[in-house]
């Protein structure tokens, strides 16, 4: 594979990303820029028609790409898997997170709770409204913007107990990872990369993405806090 390739994908396949993409160049020679943002902001630019090769986003988000036709047909395949990951500023107290009720005890006490606008927000927002809570916590809420890791909140002190993928909180200074969310009130998001219909190099692209979804790059996706689909 030669030629240069572009790519836009969420935030939590960042790290990992770049890994690959920088093994892939030392193999075709050509350079791949794979810029990471947002799910929403990247969402938005791929059905604006921005010229784009690849797309690396949420499963969900990228059918519905796909069935509005800004995805090359059968071009889609699973890349990764994400959990939910606990996380706290270095030296506070660490907060037992054995099971859904000691999790739930947790955020009632936090002082500030932060969460992100992606899947793991959202999945965040829907057990508080399950567990009764929402109301009563809505104004120790920080929502880290698009784009924002929630550990850097907690790093400057604006949260003390902070959710979100594994991946986007690893190795960010001044946090400490507790752990993931238990398995009763986990939830999972497989992220999948595609071929975007505006590419100019839809060969070429296929190509990537078949590295990418490929059995060698387990080890760097476990690396950066993902599994491989």
């Amino acid at each position: 594979m030669s030629g240069d390739l572009t790519g836009i994908a969420s935030m939590a396949t960042r790290q990992v990303l770049a890994e690959l993409a920088k093994a892939c160049e030392h193999r075709s020679g050509g350079k791949i820029t794979i810029v990471s943002t947002s799910g929403v902001e990247a969402a938005r630019r791929v059905r604006a028609g921005e010229p784009i090769d690849i797309v690396i986003l949420a499963a969900n988000v990228m059918n519905e790409l796909g069935a509005s036709g800004h995805l090359l047909a059968g071009s889609i395949a699973d890349f990764a898997r994400s959990s939910i990951a606990v996380a706290v500023r270095s030296g506070e107290d660490r907060p037992r997170l054995d099971d859904a009720e000691a999790v739930k005890q947790a955020i009632l006490k936090a002082r500030k709770l932060s969460y992100s606008t992606g899947p793991s927000g959202d999945h965040l927002k829907r057990l508080f409204e399950l567990w009764g809570i929402a109301d009563a916590i809505s104004s120790r809420v920080v929502q880290a913007p698009p784009g924002v890791p929630v550990g850097s909140l907690l790093a400057r002190g604006e949260a003390d107990l902070g959710f979100q993928q594994l991946s986007e909180l690893l190795d960010l200074p001044g946090i400490e990872i507790l752990g993931l969310l238990p398995p009763a009130i986990q939830k999972e998001t497989v992220f999948s990369a595609g071929v975007a219909s505006r590419s100019s190099n839809p060969r070429k692209a296929g190509a990537l993405i078949e590295f990418l979804i490929s059995p060698e790059t387990a080890p760097a996706k476990r690396r950066h806090g993902l599994d491989p689909a």
